[in-house]
């Protein structure tokens, strides 16, 4: 999945990773790494889900075959976690065939 931070960086290094996440059964929490992200109610103003802890907005969907993952108007730097790699490159390659 795709998980950007909308207000400043993930780990302090990134604001956007793409990474392997976990979802509750209603679908309502994402888990990534030791991030907790609610799904915001009426879709929030620049994601759609918080931080359980500090409220800050994050952004996450499916990656998206071309790799163009980022809004068009916002030039933030995508990094890939190493064990979802391989994965990324599958989907990013049936694209180009």
């Amino acid at each position: 999945m795709y998980i950007e931070n909308k207000n400043g960086l993930i780990d302090d290094r990134h604001s956007a990773r793409i990474g392997w996440v976990r979802f509750s059964k209603t679908g309502n929490t994402v888990y990534y790494r030791n991030l907790v992200l609610n799904k915001i109610r009426g879709g929030g103003v620049r994601g759609n889900f918080e931080d359980a802890t500090t409220g800050c907005e994050f952004w996450v969907s499916g990656v998206k075959k071309n790799g163009d993952n980022t809004h068009w108007a916002e030039s933030v730097k995508v990094h890939i976690d190493e064990d979802a790699q391989g994965e990324y490159r599958e989907i990013t390659e049936t694209k180009k065939r």
